[in-house]
């Protein structure tokens, strides 16, 4: 039954007008109505991902209005609209980046909603966590485990998931593996790769001692500046940094047979490259987005592997600080904004 749907009460929203502006804090004073088939959450806790700096930023499309951005959402459901069965008020709950998707079109019934080509997301074309109040669709929602605080849990929501989906497209046989980029996304699957009995091989911004000093404390068997080379062909590489030109030089690191895979939505462009560094059956493969049997694995892992998250929090109101932070390269972990 629909609770709260109509209620009057002031909460925040963080809110772009346009690229490459701050955001600004906007107050609104009613609560917003779940439609058919949404639940209303109450932000506890958001992660800020690089995609959100990709949109502030402008390198991804304008969606056309005013954007609030975040989709690694973690919060408690506070009323339920028409026709939502499985969840239950109060009950805490994620958010993803894929928002909403067709469920009609040939990849979703696939089974590859990833793909869906009138897919919206959140924090993008859908208002997304920066706020004390989003709306979601009840399809696209995760029970989070126990275990984990909000602040631990909400970085789950996307540098896992996404994590995850890289890790997975590595292959099963890949027991070397390269975490180019060690921030939000290599910190959790690198720790998820050791518990599966795999080496890691951690690649960092030349000079980043303190990403360095993270990965070996999690386990890496070798860690080094991204324009260095590994001592051992890896078996494959997950590029988490969005630097084109690290393609060719994962390409260069990974053996016969191997695999890079991009995983984030937003890339610089890659460099050419000899076509000898690709032969040999080496593959590139790139990760969009995510399906929903991807964040039920991904899930049920994060449950057995207690695993241990970097969390920096900030205030919903100092997001930009965080948005700053993220951009210039002060964080080691994930920066996560903390609701009231």
């Amino acid at each position: 039954m629909p609770a709260g749907s109509g209620d009057r009460a002031p909460w925040r929203a963080m809110v772009l007008t346009a690229p490459g502006r701050p955001l600004q804090e906007v107050w609104r004073q009613q609560l917003p109505r779940p439609a058919a088939g949404q639940v209303r959450i109450r932000m506890s806790a958001c992660g800020v991902c690089r995609t959100d700096l990709h949109i502030v930023d402008g390198e991804l499309p304008w969606p056309g209005h005013a954007v609030v951005p975040g989709h690694e959402i973690v919060g408690r459901i506070g009323a339920l609209g028409p026709g939502v069965t499985g969840l239950a008020l109060g009950q805490r709950v994620g958010v993803p980046w894929v928002g909403w998707t067709c469920g009609r079109c040939a990849y979703c019934l696939a089974g590859r909603e990833n793909l869906c080509p009138q897919a919206e997301f959140t924090g993008w074309q859908r208002d997304g966590g920066y706020a004390d109040q989003v709306l979601a669709d009840a399809r696209h929602v995760f029970a989070i485990p126990e275990g984990y605080s909000d602040a631990q849990a909400a970085p789950l929501l996307c540098a896992g998931l996404i994590g995850w989906r890289a890790y997975t497209m590595a292959g099963a046989e890949a027991h070397r593996i390269g975490l180019y980029g060690f921030g939000a996304a290599a910190h959790l699957i690198a720790q998820i790769a050791r518990h599966q009995g795999r080496e890691v091989h951690a690649f960092t911004r030349p000079g980043d001692t303190a990403a360095q000093a993270l990965a070996r404390e999690l386990g890496a068997a070798w860690v080094g500046d991204s324009n260095q080379t590994p001592s051992v062909p890896l078996d494959a590489a997950l590029l988490f940094a969005p630097v084109g030109a690290l393609v060719p030089m994962a390409l260069r690191a990974v053996r016969p047979g191997g695999t890079v895979v991009c995983a984030g939505i937003h890339m610089s462009d890659i460099p050419s490259f000899p076509y000898a560094w690709l032969w040999g059956e080496r593959r590139i493969v790139s990760v969009a987005n995510l399906t929903r049997r991807d964040g039920d694995e991904f899930l049920r892992v994060a449950a057995s592997v207690a695993l241990q998250i970097r969390a920096h929090a900030y205030p919903l109101d100092r997001a930009n600080q965080a948005l700053d932070d993220l951009r210039a390269g002060r964080l080691t972990g994930a920066a996560v904004l903390l609701g009231r």
